[in-house]
């Protein structure tokens, strides 16, 4: 599809049409077709947009965090034969958002969910193994989550950054910078202290 096609013209028996009569949203933007739905639906339109709509192939699935506690979730399929493709999308929100595992209807959402639940703390119902992937059992928190505390910024210094008065040459010194992602000075092993190892 071009971006000058009608998004329902390739698809077959006027499958995008369909979907927007049945409550999806669908927006098309040059000939890329984008379906979003409510959390409660996300399997269903899965399910919809591989028999219907014969997208077979299950290509990544992520997220991204809204801030607020909002989230949006997203999965790209791929017909191979045609070269049709969408990009699915659902929101879920909360201290522990929650959605419906997709692992029912591609298999391969498996290792894309674990990621996804390890990195932004969005869980998975119905996933047949939601167990760490990539991070320690150690690990505490979710990295890509924007109220991440990036704290290698506070337990060492970033090279190249300078403060006034740090190159010797006399100039006054003046409050230290906090570092992007920390909280505020009283957080990390230098609390307190004038930032210097």
């Amino acid at each position: 599809m071009t971006a000058g096609d009608t998004p329902g013209a390739t698809w077959p028996d006027g499958f995008i049409d369909t979907l927007r009569t049945s409550g999806v949203e669908v927006s098309t933007s040059f000939g890329d077709v984008t379906v979003s739905v409510p959390s409660n639906e996300w399997v269903p339109l899965l399910e919809e947009l591989r028999d219907r709509g014969g997208l077979t192939y299950f290509d990544w699935l992520s997220a991204v965090d809204e801030g607020d506690g909002r989230f949006t979730l997203f999965c790209h399929l791929y017909d191979p034969d045609s070269h049709r493709h969408v990009l699915a999308r659902t929101e879920v929100s909360g201290v522990r958002p929650t959605v419906a595992s997709a692992t029912p209807v591609f298999r391969g959402a498996a290792w894309h969910e674990r990621e996804t639940a390890e990195m932004f703390g969005i869980g998975f119902a119905g996933h047949p193994q939601l167990t760490r992937l990539l991070l320690s059992d150690e690990f505490d928190g979710h990295p890509l989550r924007k109220d991440f505390v990036l704290t290698a910024r506070v337990s060492k210094s970033w090279p190249g950054a300078k403060e006034p008065g740090e190159s010797g040459d006399g100039s006054p010194s003046r409050r230290k910078m906090q570092p992007p992602g920390v909280p505020d000075p009283s957080w990390g092993p230098r609390a307190g202290g004038d930032g210097d190892a």
